[in-house]
């Protein structure tokens, strides 16, 4: 059907619906009364010949087309105001906009943080947000990303996407400071007898991949969903972990932390941090200004001194 033909408000409806699973609750959502909520559910029924919420005792459940719609009614919303809050400039003293970012624990911590200061700074009406990245973002990031400001991730993950080079971290094993089975070097026949602690998501696995074509195959122990959890996963226990060298620079690992951070006994390829963004975003005013800005903080961000042993 032509999008002339197409009342756009009930692409807000229908997300309000979906997401709320009640009509009630999704006409509050978007200034409706209950009669008005429910024309709209009707007329979208309608549309999609389909019933899309389903009774389920006192409530609903998401028909198979309602799951698959709320997800697409999502990026719609996030479309229908990015196209409708352009402007043909940014003022970042007086303008009001919040940049939505993906980023993992350790991106946040390094880098996230220092963004978030000069945009405080520069942009005193402007907020930010960080949430972490799901596996449709990783998997598929130019179907998901048009309704967010970028992705902080390495290269090797993400391609065919534009990007802004940030900076590049290095990658150090932890491993507890009474560890007797390892002394001031760590190698290779050791990492792969010693247990390890991970981090479970993609953009962590890279450096585990590096190790596996020197034939080393990880005897994983404990899985974690946070770069944060691993060195507390270590203190104390025969693990070993790899974790970023300019994390454990801001965690304050090495001498009195109860944990040693070692070089790393192979040539890992150093992770080369970037935001990438949909280039739906390419030409947008306040996102120019935000690109260059974490530009400029990358260039900034330099690994503290704390330095693996030799």
């Amino acid at each position: 059907m032509p999008l002339a033909g197409l009342d756009m408000n009930l692409v807000v409806v229908l997300h309000a619906l979906l997401r709320e699973r009640n009509v009630t609750r999704a006409g509050e959502r978007v200034g409706l009364s209950q009669p008005a909520a429910s024309a709209a559910l009707a007329r979208l029924r309608r549309h999609f010949g389909d019933e899309l919420l389903a009774r389920k005792g006192a409530g609903y459940e998401l028909t198979a087309l309602g799951s698959v719609l709320l997800d697409r009614a999502e990026v719609a919303c996030g479309m229908l105001e990015l196209v409708f809050g352009s402007q043909p400039r940014f003022d970042p003293e007086r303008e009001e906009r919040e940049f939505v970012i993906l980023a993992s624990d350790y991106a946040v911590t390094v880098f996230g943080a220092a963004l978030a200061r000069e945009i405080s700074d520069q942009a005193p009406r402007a907020r930010i947000v960080f949430r972490q990245p799901s596996p449709a973002h990783i998997d598929d990031p130019a179907a998901h990303l048009a309704s967010v400001d970028g992705l902080l991730m390495p290269h090797g993950i993400v391609s065919g996407l534009p990007a802004v080079e940030l900076f590049t971290d290095r990658w150090v094993c932890v491993v507890a400071e009474d560890n007797p089975e390892v002394g001031d070097l760590i190698t290779l026949a050791q990492l792969a007898t010693l247990p390890w602690a991970t981090y479970h998501h993609a953009h962590a696995s890279s450096v585990i991949r590096q190790a596996s074509m020197l034939g080393i195959e990880p005897h994983v122990q404990v899985v974690a969903d946070s770069f944060h959890l691993l060195p507390s996963l270590v203190a104390g226990t025969r693990r070993v972990a790899m974790i970023h060298q300019m994390l454990a620079a801001r965690l304050g690992l090495g001498p009195g932390s109860g944990l040693r951070l070692l070089a790393c006994p192979f040539d890992a390829v150093p992770v080369q941090e970037a935001l990438w963004w949909h280039p739906v975003h390419t030409h947008d005013a306040g996102h120019v200004w935000l690109r260059e800005l974490a530009a400029e903080v990358g260039a900034r961000v330099a690994v503290r001194d704390i330095r693996p042993r030799a």
